[in-house]
């Protein structure tokens, strides 16, 4: 299956959601792949920290000079792929592709403006193609504190939006995350936020319950 995981608006999270679901599914035995288009390279810098520090397994990440297209069509198992509108010609290639959109939502007007225009954006991309790919959003760096009401205001604008699913997962503003980054490691393999753990797991299991060992 090929997963993009995107949105129009950077600061969304979407190297941290590719990263630890790359390593998620590869823990799992998964065959899975991962292509950093994005011009940041943020998902590519990660990777070098997990190689140089030895964390197994390793991930398999390519870069744009690698024909993508090919590679995604020889494939048999998972692929990942990071692709942010800084790079809006290979955006629409990737999705052109996918079996599935994934889209990080963090709780702000801003970002729901902007995962609007994203959607019409997919829309116009597989427009006239027999297989649509499904387009699922969630939020992203929710503030944890419990009186705020944004991600909850998020979540119902998103469910507006026609053509979507809107998932119930929430990941949440964690220093675990920074810090995953930091160490080449995903949060459940730093051991030290179980709550942090717990919400990528949801997540991966989510989109991906037959791979749940």
């Amino acid at each position: 299956m090929i997963t993009v995981i995107g949105n129009l608006k950077g600061g969304c999270g979407k190297s941290t959601i590719t990263f630890n679901l790359a390593v998620w599914l590869a823990v799992q035995g998964r065959h899975v792949i991962c292509f950093d288009l994005d011009p940041q390279s943020t998902l590519s810098d990660v990777n070098e920290v997990r190689m140089e520090e030895g964390v197994a397994p390793e991930l398999k990440i390519y870069r744009p000079d690698s024909n993508p297209t090919k590679i995604m069509r020889q494939h048999v198992g998972e692929v990942l792929v990071d692709v942010g509108a800084s790079n809006l010609w290979a955006m629409r290639q990737a999705i052109a592709m996918a079996d599935r959109v994934v889209v990080p939502v963090p709780p702000s007007q801003a970002d729901v403006w902007s995962t609007a225009r994203f959607r019409d954006i997919i829309a116009e991309t597989v427009a006239g193609k027999k297989a649509l790919p499904e387009i699922c959003m969630f939020i992203n760096r929710a503030d944890t504190h419990p009186g705020m009401r944004e991600a909850i205001e998020t979540q119902d604008a998103l469910r507006t939006l026609s053509g979507v699913t809107v998932m119930e997962n929430r990941i949440f503003q964690r220093t675990a995350y920074r810090r995953s980054f930091s160490e080449g490691r995903a949060v459940f393999e730093l051991g030290s936020d179980a709550k942090a753990a717990g919400e990528i797991i949801d997540l991966a299991k989510t989109l991906y319950p037959d791979a749940d060992g």
